[in-house]
């Protein structure tokens, strides 16, 4: 079955730009020119992922992103900018993107970002990987793809999900953005790293007790990240 895709864009020339590329991929492509669209076509076509554009009438990017998230809508976005502001992007990120490209961009970019996410997707842990991460306070199970703090479950996205699921697999080593950006969001080319440092912002603030010293992931300075933390054990149950 084709991969459903929602691209959401007032650029007539765009959205066909993109439509055009994408349907030649073999995806199925529906298009929307507005941000309250969004809303209009998540049942009827049921996306399994979304190109939203920053700027758009009625809502934009930021907005639609924000309310499909509190609607616990984990469909993967990647955000469209035309905005050259890092704080732009980053509030993409802040609000549940998984990606963001600038425009312009390659249609061919944008077409294996998008592979990207969809490889990753199939390759999550399914009933036959049943393991447990456990780093002092902090529990991973993959098969339900929860975590919990203390015992208690913590809510995450699914790419703050599969970063921290990473990060367990590679647990004590030294990871650089580059590192994480290929494993996490599967780029086989230069990324802009600050997606990672948005990310682990993030996973800070949901983990940790205090984000500003952290007791499990840990920055190396000029490097990377790494996992770490007391009395780290893996059970499988597979």
């Amino acid at each position: 079955m084709k991969k459903k895709i929602l691209v959401v864009d007032d650029e007539p020339s765009i959205s066909m730009l993109i439509e055009f590329n994408l349907k030649l991929a073999g995806y199925e492509v529906r298009c929307v020119h507005d941000g309250e669209a969004v809303f209009d076509m998540l049942k009827p076509f049921r996306p399994d992922l979304i190109v939203l554009d920053l700027m758009l009438p009625k809502m934009d990017g930021i907005q639609v992103c924000r309310e499909l998230r509190k609607q616990n809508n984990a469909v993967p976005i990647i955000m469209l900018t035309a905005l050259q502001d890092v704080t732009d992007k980053i509030a993409g990120l802040d609000n549940g993107a998984d990606d963001y490209m600038t425009k312009p961009f390659s249609p061919q970019e944008l077409l294996s970002r998008i592979q990207a996410i969809f490889r990753r997707i199939q390759s999550l842990p399914g009933s036959s990987d049943n393991i447990v991460h456990a780093v002092g306070r902090l529990s991973v199970l993959t098969d339900q793809r929860e975590v919990r703090v203390d015992g208690a479950e913590v809510e995450l996205t699914p790419k703050e999900f599969e970063l921290l699921l990473f990060l367990c697999r590679h647990r004590g080593k030294v990871l650089s953005r580059q590192q994480l950006l290929h494993g996490v969001w599967d780029y086989h080319f230069l990324g802009d790293t600050r997606i990672v440092d948005v990310h682990i912002s993030h996973l800070r603030d949901k983990i940790e007790r205090n984000a500003r010293t952290p007791e499990y992931i840990m920055t190396v300075r000029n490097v990377g990240y790494k996992l770490t933390g007391p009395n780290a054990v893996d059970s499988s149950f597979a």
